[in-house]
């Protein structure tokens, strides 16, 4: 918040008032107005808000000009004076907007009439009185109501005091008014059930009405249990005795109506007691079909219940206008077999909505199944292929395999909209619709929507540039991200073998602009960088164009195209003078997301040097911890809200030095969370909390909310879980109290309990603990979780033995294709001989999903390996659409198997080689498979081969790798130097970067980043040639594979130079190989310490030297806020 400074209004009412006094003594002797007195009474007594509202009220209807002499008299009387009242009034707003807690509290001590204009006046930003300027301050509100709400904690001070002081008076149009207000404005993110217990239930109709609507609109941005808990007050108030006879029924058609989205909390046996009469006047209201198309999170027994009561009410379930009445009561359609073909693809079409639905997707998906297989009982799939909706992608490989070309082409345009179709089921729709065609028309890409993803690479290559470039703007760009790199470098290949690269970089966007070797842009002397704004661009590419051009456009213009900041230098930064560096500090500030730790840091000593009173408090946290642990505490605030709102993981990646960086966090919050407002300021920091500081919350308010903070840290070590589990059972007790909307709030923090507690949530809400299961699908969660998602499944399905099953399975549990996309990452627990017994259906229904699961054993694997022999046979006549699905069920393949398996494709390949789990055998055999089924030599491979290839390149011999083209090389560089190979590999490889971009000693930071672990296959004596300022464009995984022998040739400034990043990715055994000068340049790289320093070991700075320094630093970094104060002294002087 900036106030006005020097404000000229303010000076002339000053100016004027001194004059008048000193030309007319007898002026000061006019009689103060009371409320005049009373105002200033309060501004003196530190009451500024009261006082800011009294003084505005005021305004209204008089003016003060007649008043300023008495009130300089008066001021004087009390020791004061307008200049001394006008800086603590703008200190005190300037600091209040960071103070929350604080805010809440002066908020609290006022009247309610007072508080209303008050919190008014901060929510609305107005100053009111005349002109909106008062006569005691150049406080600008909107300013300040900004602060505010841009401040943790800001939006719950205004939102709790609203709800405190205006809840015994919601039934007054001013308290009402604000609490809708608060309400909408912090989207509900502060409601808690508690909160609203308190809730009046004698409300007037209209009051009831007014505030049910925004809790409606509000819906989702609730908790699951404050949804809970307005449902339960509006239940008790539609239950009240003056809404219907004594006796009655409060379910009537419409309460429901009147419900909204909160119908879902009804319980199932309150729906069965609702008069037939009234659920068919509900039914018939044509407003409750889009009410019922809302209920998102409704669940199948109550969806179920609602079925049950509307058919007993005398519709007809199967009629198509019924159908359309249900919303998504459709989901849950519980009389199949009731229904004929024509209803089945109606109600088809209705499900269409449930992808909606919060869960519930594998009920969803059965249903849809079994409505498929009746329409397909009548009809042939290829005439009915374009009118069954997105049930489509519930067909099985055979189903899709019998479908003929012409029936695929025809219905391409709707196939090609359909979401949630599998890799394996494109792959087939994708050759069907291309007929053996190995070339595809821009027509035909645009009709192909998102299975152009099982358009193999060759095929996309050999598409005509120039429709390539068309379909570049749709539908490629659509999908682009979902295509594999191959796939995309493909694309870019054939564009930028027909145009410029001028014109190339204008035309790629998203994700293929990013596969755009670097060797074509190094031929470009010149381009239009305006071009790139809100395009993503790669770290190399970023380093070399804003190299390109960083001599002949101003550093201003640059900043401002987007990601090009990314490709700013730290030579870039020290070469700006401080005038031109101080031009650029919004500019930099809004860029500060792109930047790396590496940039972060160097500007950090930037403005160290040239502008430490601009220093975004953020870049402190990359200088050396020295400078963090002298700063004062008035840091912290500004501090702690720029950490809370960052991964600081993404700014400082070195685990020791983040430990320093949370004890100065802990040190500005006087080592305790008190309250939720300390959590609120912590923000995204919490995760980052030691065990031991978690353990020691126990303040209830603060527990509240870190419980629900703790649901966005993703990488919790071990001993964090273990401390959050704890603090789960100390805050909400035990689990078998517990009702199903705390479960849902907890969400993945329910991943984290006990076994114990576990099987208790899990016998007690199998329902959301499944669906949970699949929400956390592919993040680590405990066996535990898996264990008790497992048993939670299994309890409900018994013994299944279908009639199909192979000799020896006779009583054994089989999983069904239902249940296996229920179980999500828990599948891992059925035991091999429970795999080997799946049904032939179930296994090419689930052979995907099982095949995506990482954490199957080797036992577990060779049983899904033997039963897709049973089912597909022999390994030799599997096709590739089979191959691709195997996933991770592949790696069980032996040599023999793997040389047997069709690998011609780049894409099936690619496919198969991103699980990383192959031994280096097997690794061979799938090069030797893809050289010998493709027919080509090494030499003829392309670009998008070596990237489709990936980890099979690390497999080559040493003539197979020097057989490489340099073309290839070229294309493929930056996706090569992904791979972590064997040094005598990269060395290999190093060579064709050689003969791609020259010797290494010639090469820029952008060339090195580019190469990436090609890098580490340099020698000791290439080491030696870099000059320093070229080690942080190593890549953080080419600095983790550099040989120990070659690592220790790195001199103490090379190593000093490393950055964040580098330094960070050294291993242990590197580490152990370096001398005691060495270590100390690895310690600077750490630290963040300028790049000009000595290194601490050989020139430590002193305690004074670190305060001198630190005091300076302090010094520049206020400046600014004093120059405020000192422009208005200055102004008052001058007039008096």
């Amino acid at each position: 918040m900036q106030p006005h400074l020097c404000s000229c209004w303010w000076i002339w009412c000053v100016c004027w008032s001194s004059v008048a006094v000193g030309d007319d003594p007898g002026e000061s002797e006019k009689e103060l107005p009371a409320e005049v007195q009373q105002i200033l009474d309060q501004l003196l007594d530190g009451k500024y808000i009261e006082g800011t509202v009294h003084a505005i009220e005021y305004l209204r209807k008089h003016h003060i000009e007649d008043h300023q002499a008495a009130m300089l008299t008066y001021l004087h009387s009390r020791g004061s004076s307008l200049h001394s009242l006008q800086a603590s009034y703008t200190d005190y707003f300037a600091g209040i907007g960071r103070r929350p807690r604080q805010l809440a509290a002066h908020l609290r001590h006022l009247d309610t009439r007072s508080f209303l204009l008050g919190v008014n006046l901060l929510y609305g930003g107005g100053g009111g009185g005349s002109g909106g300027q008062l006569p005691f301050t150049t406080v600008r509100f909107r300013d300040v109501r900004d602060l505010i709400l841009q401040t943790p904690g800001g939006h719950r001070s205004l939102f709790v005091t609203a709800w405190e002081k205006c809840l015994p008076r919601v039934a007054t149009s001013p308290c009402l008014e604000l609490l809708t207000k608060a309400l909408r404005l912090s989207s509900a993110a502060y409601l808690r059930p508690e909160m609203i217990a308190h809730l009046p239930l004698d409300l007037p109709e209209e009051i009831f009405r007014n505030i049910t609507a925004v809790f409606k609109e509000l819906y989702d941005d609730m908790t699951a249990r404050s949804q809970r808990a307005i449902y339960e007050w509006i239940r008790q108030i539609l239950q009240r005795p003056n809404r219907q006879p004594a006796g009655a029924p409060w379910i009537v058609a419409e309460n429901l109506w009147f419900l909204g989205r909160f119908v879902v909390h009804l319980p199932p046996e309150e729906i069965q007691k609702i008069s037939l009469n009234e659920i068919r006047h509900f039914i018939n209201y044509d407003n409750a079909t889009k009410q019922l198309d809302s209920v998102y999170d409704i669940t199948p027994t109550t969806a179920r219940a609602f079925q049950e009561r509307i058919n007993a009410s005398g519709f007809d379930m199967a009629n198509t206008s019924t159908v359309y009445r249900l919303g998504l009561l459709v989901c849950f359609f519980d009389n199949v077999q009731e229904l004929d073909t024509g209803e089945a693809r109606s109600l088809l079409h209705q499900m269409i909505k449930c992808s909606r639905l919060k869960g519930f997707q594998a009920d969803v998906k059965k249903l849809k199944a079994q409505l498929l297989g009746l329409v397909l009982s009548s009809q042939r799939l290829n005439e009915t292929l374009d009118s069954i909706s997105d049930a489509i992608a519930c067909l099985s490989f055979p189903q899709l395999d019998s479908l003929s070309t012409e029936s695929v082409r025809s219905a391409a345009t709707v196939l090609g909209t359909v979401r949630g179709w599998t890799p394996g089921q494109t792959l087939i729709l994708a050759d069907k619709f291309m007929g053996g065609n190995k070339q595809l028309s821009l027509f035909n890409l645009s009709r192909l929507g998102v299975l152009v993803l099982g358009v193999s690479a060759d095929t996309l290559y050999n598409t005509s540039p120039q429709d390539l470039a068309q379909a570049l703007q749709w539908p490629l760009s659509q999908h682009g991200a979902s295509l594999s790199p191959a796939q995309r470098l493909a694309v870019v290949t054939q564009i930028a073998a027909s145009w410029n690269v001028s014109s190339v970089l204008d035309l790629l966007n998203s994700s293929f602009l990013k596969e755009l070797p670097l060797y074509n842009l190094l031929h470009m002397t010149s381009y239009n960088v305006s071009h790139l704004d809100q395009k993503e661009l790669r770290k190399s590419q970023a380093l070399f164009l804003y190299h390109l051009v960083s001599g002949t456009m101003p550093v201003q213009e640059i900043l401002r195209c987007g990601q090009l900041v990314r490709g700013v230098t730290c030579n870039h930064l020290r070469a700006l003078d401080p005038a031109t560096f101080r031009q650029l500090d919004g500019l930099l500030r809004g860029s500060l997301s792109l930047l790396s730790p590496l940039q972060l840091n160097c500007l950090a000593q930037k403005y160290r040097q040239d502008a430490p009173d601009l220093m975004p408090p953020l870049l402190l946290v990359t200088l050396p911890t020295r400078v963090l642990a002298m700063a004062p505490r008035s840091i912290c605030k500004p501090l702690l809200i720029a950490l809370g709102r960052v991964e600081l993981s993404s700014i400082v990646p070195q685990p020791a030095k983040r430990a320093e960086v949370m004890e100065s966090v802990l040190w500005c919050l006087n080592y305790t969370i008190q309250d939720e407002y300390d959590v609120d300021i912590l923000g995204r920091t919490i995760c980052y909390l030691s065990p031991d500081f978690i353990r020691t919350i126990t303040s209830n308010k603060a527990l509240n909310e870190a419980l629900i903070h703790f649901r966005i840290c993703r990488n919790l070590s071990p001993a964090q879980k273990r401390e959050v589990r704890n603090k789960i059972q100390e805050y909400y007790g035990d689990p078998t109290a517990w009702q199903p909307e705390l479960m849902q709030d907890l969400g993945p923090l329910i991943t984290l309990l006990s076994r114990e507690d576990l099987t208790t949530v899990a016998e007690k809400f199998p329902d959301i603990l499944l669906q949970l299961a699949l929400d956390v699908e592919g993040t680590a969660v405990s066996e535990d979780f898996l264990a008790a998602v497992f048993h939670a499944l299994k309890r409900t399905i018994g013994t299944i033995t279908p009639s199909n099953l192979p000799p020896g399975c006779g009583g054994t549990r089989t999983p069904s294709s239902e249940h296996i996309l229920k179980l999500a990452d828990a599948n891992s627990h059925w035991s091999a001989g429970e795999l080997r017994c799946l049904s032939p259906e179930t296994f090419v229904r689930s052979v995907e999903l099982l095949g995506a699961l990482t954490s199957f054993s080797m036992a577990q694997l060779l049983a899904l390996k033997e039963k897709a022999k049973e089912v597909w046979g022999p390994v030799r006549s599997w096709r590739k659409h089979q191959v691709r699905a195997l996933g991770h069920i592949a790696l069980s393949l032996n040599q023999s198997e793997i040389r047997e398996l069709e690998l011609g494709s780049t894409d099936t390949v690619a496919a198969l080689i991103r699980h990383r789990q192959w031994s280096p055998p097997q690794v061979r055999s799938l090069l030797e498979g893809f050289l010998h089924d493709s027919g080509l030599p090494v030499e003829a491979l392309s670009g998008w081969d070596l990237a489709g290839l990936d980890r099979l390149l690390c497999a080559m011999t040493g003539p197979e790798l020097d057989s490489v083209s340099t073309a290839a090389y070229s294309v493929a560089a930056a996706r090569v130097g992904e791979l972590a190979c064997e040094a005598q590999v990269l060395r290999r490889l190093l060579r064709k970067a050689r003969e791609v971009f020259g010797d290494v000693g010639q090469w820029h930071g952008f060339v090195l980043w580019e190469v990436g672990t090609v890098a580490a296959g340099m020698s000791g004596e290439e080491l030696k040639l870099l000059v320093p300022d070229l080690m942080p464009y190593f890549t953080p995984a080419a600095m983790a594979i550099l040989p120990t022998h070659v690592f220790k040739e790195l001199s103490p400034e090379q190593l000093k130079k490393l950055g964040p990043e580098n330094s960070a990715a050294v291993t242990a055994a590197q580490e152990a190989a370096l001398n005691r000068e060495q270590l100390a340049g690895l310690q600077a790289a750490r630290d963040g310490g300028d790049s000009n320093e000595t290194p601490l070991s050989t020139a430590p700075l002193t305690g004074s030297a670190y305060r001198g320094e630190m005091c300076f630093l302090l010094w520049a970094a206020f400046t600014a806020v004093y120059f405020a104060d000192y422009c208005q002294i200055l102004a008052h002087n001058i007039c008096t």
